[in-house]
């Protein structure tokens, strides 16, 4: 074979070997996005522990042809799902050490947008150069051998007042019909003054919700 010509396909099958690598990667990105994705609630837990409130959980899709992985999320009482206590922005993207990350913003004049993840199309006005990113609260996202994604923020990177807290911390597992989120905060000693205590809260996705609680062996 001429020199030239074996050059040729060396290169082809480099190029190939990298595209592959590459969309391997953004398959994955693409799993863990799908798989947040949903509407979810904690009232199967909430029933087996008098601890824990009754919460829903929304997450969904934003400016789909941005070719970005954006995230709209909602967390509210079930009772009071018109009165969301905590609305986010997600970006779910990889860092320089090739990590799964997901970035979180908070959105200005927030209430105008309760509810609108049922009208994707009431985002269209909205950027986001207008949303305000909170530094230090992104979650690191890795797989794990069986299956699940397990993400959680760095130990006191992110900022938080409320309560009388000095910072936030986060943990997440992911599965395909559930996610575990335990958020809480700490004062500056250490002390925790906000969040569950136990664990974190058990949000089970769609019909798995509303499966009677008798049907359910938590054992």
């Amino acid at each position: 074979m001429k020199p030239f010509y074996f050059l040729l396909i060396s290169f082809f099958i480099l190029i190939g070997c990298s595209s592959s690598k590459h969309n391997t990667k953004d398959k994955e990105l693409d799993k863990v996005y799908k798989m947040m994705q949903g509407s979810y609630d904690s009232s199967l837990q909430s029933k087996v522990d008098s601890s824990y409130y009754d919460i829903s959980l929304e997450m969904h899709p934003v400016w789909k042809n941005s070719g970005e992985r954006w995230l709209y999320v909602e967390q509210a009482l079930t009772s009071q799902k018109d009165q969301p206590y905590r609305v986010r922005m997600y970006r779910l993207l990889r860092n320089d050490n090739n990590e799964i990350i997901s970035e979180v913003y908070t959105i200005p004049n927030e209430k105008q947008y309760y509810g609108k993840f049922k009208k994707p199309k009431a985002f269209k006005y909205l950027t986001p150069d207008y949303l305000e990113k909170r530094e230090g609260c992104e979650v690191i996202i890795q797989k794990e051998e069986n299956g699940s994604y397990t993400g959680k923020t760095g130990k006191s990177t992110c900022l938080s007042t409320m309560r009388g807290a000095s910072y936030a911390t986060s943990i997440v597992v992911i599965n395909d019909n559930q996610i575990i989120s335990w958020d809480r905060g700490f004062d500056k000693d250490g002390n925790q003054v906000w969040g569950a205590e136990k664990g974190g809260y058990i949000f089970m996705k769609g019909s798995l919700r509303d499966l009677d609680f008798g049907d359910i062996n938590l054992d």
